[in-house]
């Protein structure tokens, strides 16, 4: 594989230590963005897979937080979002073909790793849609020595009455060439763009609110907006199919917070009461994005989080 520099944006909110991003290929061609912080005498390099809508930037304070433990990070821009090659004409929705197409994105990744040089063990860091894919990177043989996983997309919250029409809508509109339109109740701009901070279903954290609408207003092209039909019928396809495969085999670690209203709690409670070497921890108080609430949590969620991956090593 040939890497090239890619741009990195430092002007806003960056990590505590210097970073660099790469342009990888993945093996269909599709162009992807990776992040690398490297401390100095890391002992092992953890592979972050972000959720939708994500963009490398938005994680260096989490590899801030894994520097300061000795850990390296290497964070992916999927197909898709951040500055990643964008699958539809309006650039602004959340598209992927089939789901397994993550998995491309995920191998290149890891050739990138090693490319680099980056050091060994490696451990894997999944949020909501990067757990998705990171579980299925487990299942897939993904060399890591531990895992954990925030608010992971095990499954898509959606309220009893609506799932059977969101299983419909989501075969019945690309079926009708409408696959790239936007399901019922999404809109097609930024989240944090265009929500207010109270009662969001990210943080309860300002701080790190501001940060990525900071990140978001300064560098418009991150942006990304709702999913398409498409999206929904491989994601909803994808989580259904992990909920029936046993637990993988390592030490694994799960972050979600009590106020999680993105994903599918009941999905993460199941895998996790079966995962023979797992641990279930409750974030008080916490909505989606644990690793973006109050620097406390943080530290705490990385604490517990980098023990186990050292115990693992």
């Amino acid at each position: 594989m040939t890497l090239t520099a890619a741009p990195l944006f430092t002007d806003v909110h960056p990590a505590p230590l210097d970073g660099a991003a790469y342009w990888a290929t993945a093996a269909d061609g599709v162009r992807i963005r990776l992040g690398v912080w490297q401390p100095d005498a890391a002992k092992g390099t953890v592979l972050l897979f972000p959720g939708r809508t994500e963009y490398i930037e938005k994680y260096a304070p989490s590899a801030g937080e894994l520097a300061k433990r000795g850990f390296a990070t290497l964070a992916i821009d999927w197909r898709g979002q951040g500055l990643a090659d964008r699958l539809l004409d309006d650039a602004r929705m959340g598209h992927v073909e089939v789901f397994s197409d993550y998995q491309k994105d995920a191998t290149a990744a890891l050739a990138a790793a090693r490319e680099l040089g980056l050091p060994e063990p490696f451990f894997l860091l999944g949020h909501s849609m990067g757990g998705c894919i990171g579980l299925r990177s487990l299942y897939d043989g993904l060399p890591v020595s531990a895992a954990a996983f925030t608010g992971p997309m095990w499954g898509i919250r959606i309220s009893a009455h609506l799932r059977p029409v969101a299983w419909a809508l989501g075969r019945m509109m690309p079926a009708i060439g409408q696959g790239h339109r936007l399901p019922p109740g999404t809109i097609i701009d930024s989240y944090v763009l265009t929500a207010p901070f109270e009662d969001n279903l990210l943080t309860t954290d300002l701080e790190m609110f501001d940060m990525m609408r900071d990140q978001l207003r300064a560098h418009p092209d991150l942006a990304l907006g709702g999913p398409s039909f498409v999206w929904l019928r491989e994601a909803l396809d994808e989580t259904l199919a992990l909920s029936r495969m046993a637990a993988p085999k390592l030490p694994c670690d799960t972050f979600l917070g009590t106020n999680e209203r993105i994903v599918h709690v009941g999905r993460i409670h199941n895998r996790m009461d079966s995962w023979e070497d797992g641990n279930l921890h409750l974030i008080q108080g916490g909505e989606h994005e644990v690793l973006m609430e109050d620097a406390k949590t943080r530290a705490s969620i990385f604490d517990t989080m980098t023990a186990r991956f050292a115990d693992a090593a």
